[in-house]
């Protein structure tokens, strides 16, 4: 992998809320946000970012987590205490879409697309955890991770695949083939067939990422996948996860204990639909922290983060 360029902030607006963890931009350069009491947030003015307007369209009653805009306007919002959600952004009205799954409640899920055949398509990050608890999943290496399909008119989602180490962020590729899922716990991009001879299977696009994949998010079919990077590698966490299940069950209930404070390191990827790294930004010392969104908007890079309480706006890389 090529080495990073600098990842270089040129505002920081905040929200009035805590944990805008998932970030998308909509056609107008408005950045959308969900934050931990619930309330989904449209950031308007990015132009002028001391005068930027944040107006509550929506609560979720849970945590949002990822969003997907639709082009009838409404939003798709996955909820890591509700499930999946649709929210009508003209009255703020919130609608269960699904909450359960094979028999279960649906918690944790994750990030979510719509595909122009109207199929919606989103992740569970664990079966295990809940999402205050995230780092008991990503130590245990538990692999209860799924990704899941819910076929046009139809309220109840089937599995598509299990076994994912953390699913998080997910894309389509450009002609809408196949899928790009992130899984944090292995720091890897999976790519999931859609059609063609290998419709229906999986296979790693792009692995040995330099941190902790999270949200992912593309503009268009044209433009890349930028990927956040919510944490860098952890070598001795490597270590660990070839380790017994005992042990790690054991590291993982000292971990849900433990005070968490993220890295003062932070970074961004684009990818595009060959697993190709396009960009790779980082920043060693950075006092905005954990990364869990990206996404373009007004002519800057937007951060999203569950550790702050706002979004951070970065200069855009060069084009290549």
């Amino acid at each position: 992998m090529d080495r990073s360029t600098a990842l270089t902030p040129r505002h920081y607006i905040a929200i009035g809320g805590h944990g805008p963890e998932d970030v998308v931009a909509d056609a107008r350069g408005r950045v959308l946000t969900g934050v931990a009491d619930g309330r989904i947030l449209r950031i308007d003015g990015l132009t002028e970012p001391l005068a930027a307007r944040v107006e509550v369209l929506a609560e979720t009653g849970g945590r949002p987590l990822g969003l997907e805009l639709l082009p009838d306007g409404a939003l798709l919002v996955c909820d890591a205490e509700r499930g999946l959600l649709g929210v009508d952004l003209a009255d703020g009205t919130v609608r269960v879409i699904a909450d359960e799954v094979a028999g279960e409640r649906l918690r944790f899920a994750s990030n979510v697309v719509a595909l122009s055949d109207g199929s919606v398509y989103f992740t569970v990050s664990s079966r295990r955890y809940p999402l205050d608890q995230w780092i008991g999943d990503i130590v245990e290496h538990t692999g209860t991770g799924r990704l899941l399909r819910l076929a046009p008119g139809d309220d109840t989602p089937e599995v598509l695949l299990e076994g994912l180490q953390f699913a998080n962020g997910l894309a389509a590729s450009g002609d809408e083939s196949f899928l790009v899922v992130a899984e944090t716990g292995a720091r890897r991009l999976a790519r999931y067939w859609l059609d063609g001879p290998r419709a229906g299977r999986a296979e790693p696009l792009a692995e040995n990422l330099p941190g902790m994949p999270d949200n992912i998010w593309r503009g268009g079919p044209d433009g890349p996948i930028w990927v956040s990077l919510a944490g860098p590698r952890v070598p001795p966490l490597d270590l660990l996860h070839r380790a017994a299940p005992p042990v790690r069950r054991a590291a993982a209930r000292i971990a849900v204990r433990a005070p968490y404070r993220p890295t003062g390191g932070i970074g961004v990827l684009a990818v595009d639909d060959t697993g190709e790294v396009v960009h790779h930004l980082a920043r060693n010392r950075s006092r905005f922290r954990m990364v869990t969104s990206v996404c373009e908007a007004s002519g800057h890079l937007v951060l999203g983060s569950l550790w702050e309480r706002g979004i951070a706006l970065c200069e855009p890389p060069a084009a290549k």
